[in-house]
């Protein structure tokens, strides 16, 4: 029997300014019967410190996990849920602010006779600025819009940082691929395992949960698409292309995106990024949004075709 119905895993690295986001929400749970595990990938400013301040507190069953060097998201999420002394296994990123009945609703939803999976989108909060406006909360909108429209055998393409399962599927698929070591992309492949061991992939309306999301300009929002892009090629070398068709851009917003692409780097995009941001507001709306949109897709387009560009690990 587990001690707890629950356990709550954050990873995390450099996050001691923005761990209260999940860990004050986390007081103020309707559910009690829950750990907190917090796992340090490489402890550089001090996030340990942060935890022992909140197990001080006595609210919440809290503990941390400390990695004496970076390994890796892959590896900090596996060391966390294999650490829990729970049924239902919850992730839950540094910087969201799940409601009062996070805890509680993700494990209503493991209840049944069916093995699932339950995944609460994100609202990403971004401060006031021209990229937020032009871009950020409109796509934001939009990517919400079309998971929930999505066909039920795709969404493990949308697991992500609020995210359960239960402790025998987490065993019986071996965990998080460690493999993935650039942004992102262990989370879709921990979906898909999930997807093709027979799980039904769960959208929540009701578990979307604030995100104080890290790209809040154009060029850190195309970075991250850019390494995404690149960490694409693990899914597809582990999955095949049957399962992940390498995209092809058509027409003249597809050529524009591959032109773009050729010549993208971790330096041109900043250097645009930059740019765009600068005059945004000084452009009509759906104008700035295009270059941005071109920025972000040509970025992702090129971690897909020019890997080696992406040269930060995570």
């Amino acid at each position: 029997m587990a001690l707890y119905k629950a356990a709550v895993i954050i990873p995390t690295r450099g996050g001691a300014a923005k761990l209260h986001y999940p860990l004050d929400a986390l007081e103020h749970q309707t559910e009690k019967n829950f750990q907190v595990i917090v796992v340090c990938d490489g402890d550089i400013d001090g996030t340990a410190e942060v935890v022992e301040d909140y197990r001080a507190r006595r609210v919440l069953n809290i503990e941390a996990i400390v990695f004496e060097e970076n390994r890796g998201r892959s590896t900090a999420l596996n060391a966390g849920h294999r650490a829990a002394d729970a049924d239902v296994l919850i992730r839950c990123d540094d910087d969201l602010e799940p409601g009062p009945d996070f805890v509680a609703q993700h494990v209503a939803h493991h209840e049944g006779d069916r093995e699932t999976g339950v995944v609460g989108l994100v609202r990403n909060i971004y401060p006031d600025n021209s990229y937020a406006r032009a871009y950020g909360y409109s796509r934001d909108e939009k990517f919400r819009a079309d998971a929930y429209a999505t066909a039920p055998d795709r969404r493990w393409h949308f697991w992500n940082a609020n995210a359960s399962l239960t402790r025998t599927m987490f065993e019986k698929l071996g965990g998080y691929d460690e493999r993935y070591r650039r942004y992102g992309w262990e989370d879709v492949d921990m979906g898909y395992m999930m997807h093709r061991a027979g799980a039904e992939i769960l959208l929540v309306p009701e578990l979307e949960s604030n995100h104080h999301i890290a790209a809040t300009t154009s060029s850190m929002r195309a970075t991250r698409a850019l390494h995404s892009g690149a960490a694409r090629a693990t899914f597809v070398e582990k999955h095949g292309q049957d399962v992940l068709p390498t995209p092809n851009p058509a027409g003249l917003w597809g050529k524009a995106v591959k032109t773009a692409a050729a010549v993208t780097t971790e330096r041109t995009i900043n250097l645009a990024g930059r740019g765009i941001d600068r005059v945004a507001d000084k452009l009509p709306r759906p104008v700035a949004e295009k270059l941005i949109s071109l920025l972000v897709e040509s970025a992702g387009y090129a971690g897909i075709v020019y890997p080696q560009r992406a040269r930060k690990v995570f």
